[in-house]
């Protein structure tokens, strides 16, 4: 009798161990496919959003769709969420990939794995007053001694900026680092608090140029004037190299599809993989 009661108390034990596992490998399925979260900033269209159908939508995400596409043995659920929630939720495993327009940088390296090829291209210019619009470049907005609205030290604009600096010792930009992961660039700057601002083109589109935008009433009192265009990138957690190397198969041929450039062609108004060669970053 006591054998039987030890041996219905291993089983048990067993079994819920199987079930315990089988609960936190929420992956994995009966069809041997893998299901794979993907996060995604919901407001920041037109690189991805939540729509009013309440749809995953916008370049990365639509990106990571095609990738998915020639996957078999990957299905994606997208969760939309904040930047912040999506550096540390990929980070911590809750998400498996996450995707935000993200640059790179040497930082992040130590806390994701970021894939051979990179997802998309970003315009990335100053947010100036009308009367500024001569300022084209870092250099000229430095020698004209402008102040930068702050930017977060974790904001990967940060970095690019701290680069110019360091490589233009001698006409820096005042960097100041933000407590906030962002600020509104916008506003800023029309209310005289600073000179400019970093910005991604296509939000500025939205916010300022689409008769829609929350600050379409500044469209004749700020401009946008890019600086650089630079490689996105998605973000994968440290345990995924093997579905961040299906990935790179997988965006390989999209990009000799040509389908990257027919949805930042549809997102962006333009393809700037037309620029790629004189893409520096």
């Amino acid at each position: 009798m006591m054998k039987k009661i030890i041996s219905g108390i291993v089983l048990a034990f067993g079994l819920l161990a199987l079930l315990t596992g089988c609960g936190a490998d929420e992956a994995s399925s009966d069809s041997g496919v893998r299901k794979i979260k993907v996060a995604y900033d919901q407001a920041s269209k037109p690189i991805s959003w939540l729509d009013e159908n309440g749809n995953a939508t916008g370049y990365d995400v639509e990106v990571m769709k095609l990738v998915d596409e020639l996957l078999p043995d990957y299905e994606f659920e997208y969760v939309g969420t904040t930047n912040e929630d999506l550096l540390i939720g990929v980070t911590q495993g809750k998400y498996h990939v996450g995707v935000k327009n993200a640059f790179w940088t040497e930082e992040r390296t130590k806390k994701f794995i970021y894939p051979e090829e990179f997802l998309g291209l970003s315009s990335t210019g100053l947010v100036l007053k009308k009367e500024n619009e001569h300022i084209k470049t870092l250099e000229q907005f430095a020698s004209e001694n402008m102040t930068l609205a702050p930017i977060a030290a974790n904001n990967a604009q940060y970095t690019v900026i701290d680069e110019y600096n360091k490589a233009n010792p001698d006409n820096p930009v005042k960097l100041q680092a933000g407590d906030a992961f962002s600020v509104d660039v916008i506003q800023w700057v029309n209310e005289g608090r600073v000179d400019g601002g970093v910005s991604i083109e296509g939000p500025f589109e939205k916010q300022v140029l689409a008769e829609d935008g929350p600050y379409h009433n500044l469209v004749d009192e700020v401009v946008y004037n890019e600086f650089a265009v630079i490689k996105t990138w998605p973000l994968f957690n440290k345990e995924e190299q093997k579905f961040a190397d299906a990935y790179d198969e997988a965006i390989k041929k999209l990009k000799e599809d040509k389908k990257l450039n027919e949805l930042m062609k549809q997102f962006y108004g333009r393809d700037l993989f037309e620029v790629l060669e004189k893409v520096e970053r």
